[in-house]
């Protein structure tokens, strides 16, 4: 699997669309090989500046305020993965007949000619999570390898680096799969599929359409949810999409696996998809208590990235060292302590409905704080499948009464309280009104279900918010 064709970048123009975290790097390397470059960016504040005054002193022209107007002469844009689809901008280019790519795209097209396959993952949550087990089972079995794309390094500073890879464990958005037609991975995994950046793609089917892109070209294994009810399946997609030949649909799931694919017997996570005879054979891989934490849905993760390293040939072993030897990303399910008889559970990174209910079915009985920005979701579906769960509620941040009147109609004998503030001391509040609300033997769990940027910098922020306050519980100064 060779690179793209090689493309001749010298006095080429070239436009980049956005100056963020990609937007920066892809115009310096662009310059670096020589192509005329201009950015293009909405925004013209004091950190824009800043950074047009670092690419202009290297030559590269910057355009901030406008990012609407397609400059004279572009004959390729590299725009950043946040850009909707359905901006001015890209309309010009398809009008002219200007290819747009991603990050991700040039990164794929400016691979060296031996550069290192990519094992790539999407999905609505557990993205992260799972390629950076994929990459402790990868580094388990002796390779060189590294977490990338989405989380990590740059996809552009790893290709480009000095570093060799034997193979690459590749987050990927549905945003930068938008803009990543030539693509080709040599497995890949989509997790799930809940609605999620609706607002972004326009409809589930295009967002289905776009995560299913990681499936095109696959050469050995689509590895999807067999467990998964939503609609549009990922099975489905791998259905769709376009492989090659020989290339083999491969099924995880909670349960008993089938022939072609990976599952849960009796505790032990075992393969029936890569072994001789997978009609009668099934090979141990590790156990569930090797999984950290091990919530049915992270378990889930675990099988994907199992699933991924066998397709690349890694042996049983290494997927039970690898999973041993990983500890997962703070805010992801972490146990911050208990506090009289009561666990307390920090979940923030739970920001749409989908990671929300995953992360209450881990869970017997639940104090829940909940709320933020729900960026377009509704919540019915996951009070109905999550009520009878819950001790009561904690609501909090600017979208809070979509919440509590699913709960209402779903759950009504689920005692609730609303907190109508949004200043520091909002989350320290909620902490006590849950230990109010809870017994002994509950879990107060922080899984919002909505984005933080109402009332913090993001979900981490709000985590450690999280984590603070009850610490001061547990310390008796509340």
């Amino acid at each position: 699997m060779g690179s793209g064709q090689v493309i001749n970048w010298q006095g080429k123009h070239v436009t980049v669309a956005g100056l963020g975290v990609s937007g920066v790097p892809a115009a310096k390397v662009l310059h670096g090989l020589g192509a005329q470059v201009t950015v293009v960016n909405d925004g013209d504040d004091e950190r824009a500046r800043a950074q047009a005054a670092d690419l202009q002193a290297l030559g590269v022209t910057v355009r901030l305020g406008d990012g609407d107007t397609l400059p004279e002469g572009t004959e390729l844009i590299v725009t950043a993965p946040g850009w909707k689809p359905d901006k001015p901008l890209f309309a010009a280019a398809e009008k002219a007949g200007v290819e747009v790519w991603g990050d991700v795209e040039l990164a794929w097209r400016l691979r060296g000619p031996d550069a290192a396959p990519w094992l790539a993952v999407t999905g609505t949550n557990g993205k992260t999570t799972t390629v950076q087990m994929l990459a402790s089972i990868l580094k388990a079995a002796g390779l060189r390898t590294a977490a990338v794309g989405n989380i990590g390094v740059s996809l552009l500073d790893t290709v480009l680096g000095e570093e060799r890879y034997d193979v690459l464990a590749v987050e990927l958005s549905s945003y930068q799969l938008h803009w990543a037609p030539s693509l080709r991975a040599h497995s890949a995994a989509v997790l799930n599929l809940a609605p999620d950046h609706l607002d972004w793609h326009g409809s589930m089917e295009a967002y289905a359409a776009d995560k299913g892109r990681i499936y095109e070209g696959n050469r050995i294994a689509c590895v999807y949810n067999a467990d998964a009810t939503d609609k549009p399946s990922t099975e489905d997609l791998v259905r769709e999409a376009d492989v090659e030949e020989g290339c083999r649909a491969v099924g995880f799931t909670l349960g008993t696996p089938g022939p072609s694919q990976l599952g849960v017997v009796e505790g032990i996570l075992v393969d029936r998809a890569f072994v001789e005879n997978r009609q009668k054979n099934a090979q141990e891989l590790a156990e569930v208590a090797d999984v950290k934490p091990s919530a049915p849905h992270n378990i889930a993760n675990a099988l994907a990235a199992a699933a991924l390293a066998r397709a690349f040939g890694v042996p049983a072993k290494a997927v039970r060292d690898g999973l041993r030897a990983f500890t997962p990303d703070a805010h992801r399910i972490a146990h911050v302590a208990d506090v009289d008889g009561v666990a307390y559970v920090d979940d923030s990174k739970a920001t749409n409905t989908h990671a929300a209910e995953a992360s209450l079915a881990a869970y017997g009985s639940i104090v829940w704080i909940a709320g933020g920005l729900a960026k377009g979701a509704t919540f019915d579906e996951l009070v109905a499948k999550s009520g009878k769960r819950l001790r009561g509620a904690v609501l909090i941040g600017a979208d809070r009464e979509l919440i509590r009147e699913a709960l209402a109609r779903h759950a009504p004998e689920v005692p609730v309280v609303e907190l109508d503030r949004t200043d520091t001391g909002a989350m320290r509040a909620a902490v006590e009104e849950a230990r109010n609300l809870a017994r002994a033997g509950d879990t107060v769990l922080l899984a919002p279900a909505c984005a933080s940027m109402d009332m913090f910098a993001n979900y981490n922020k709000r985590g450690d918010a999280f984590a603070d306050a009850v610490r001061e519980l547990g310390s008796g100064e509340s």
